[in-house]
């Protein structure tokens, strides 16, 4: 029975490990300011009639703090890619200069920066939502084992552990989120 509650604490763990992981890429989604070529990430182009990421049908730089360059390999990727991205709706219109497209991020107001900020913390809730749904069900799991015969000592203890390692984790989205704060009130 001990080593099936160290698999579910560790599952619980590793699950709650991914949601972090996915909070930490939807937070750099999230402008603060600064150009980051994965403000581009998740757009698709239509390459000759499938949809391809940015990234495989042009090369994404940044030129400085306000300006991304898109660079196709292709000169005739140039409309699509125009397209995709304002079909994305990302808050930026690309302009083009018939050999690359340039992304000029507009400085932030202070309205703007506090509805970028309440996105960000909605990602954050959704995440501690994913934590504590983890965490109920490997509590499930762990009264299922005490129905089995587990120790009510021993499904204590495993509850406590997976308690633990969930607030370790809520405590992490918050400090991802404080992060993602100073870096966007940051003028």
């Amino acid at each position: 029975m001990a080593e099936e509650l160290a698999l579910i604490v560790a599952e619980a763990e590793e699950g709650m490990q991914k949601g972090i992981g996915h909070l930490e890429v939807e937070l750099t989604k999230i402008r603060a300011g600064k150009a980051n070529p994965t403000m581009v990430d998740g757009i698709n182009v239509d390459y000759y009639g499938s949809p391809t990421p940015i990234a495989q049908v042009a090369n994404i730089s940044v030129l400085d703090v306000r300006t991304i360059s898109i660079q196709p390999w292709e000169k005739n990727m140039l409309q699509p890619i125009e397209k995709a991205i304002m079909q994305a709706n990302i808050g930026i219109t690309p302009q083009s200069d018939g050999n690359q497209i340039r992304l000029f991020l507009p400085p932030l107001t202070e309205e703007r920066r506090k509805e970028l900020f309440k996105k960000a913390s909605a990602e954050g809730e959704q995440s501690k939502v994913a934590i504590r749904s983890i965490r109920r069900e490997a509590i499930e799991q762990v009264k299922k084992l005490q129905k089995d015969g587990l120790s009510e000592d021993a499904a204590k203890d495993a509850e406590k552990e997976i308690q633990d390692v969930t607030d370790k984790f809520i405590i992490l989205v918050d400090k991802h989120l404080a992060a993602k704060e100073k870096e966007m009130m940051s003028v």
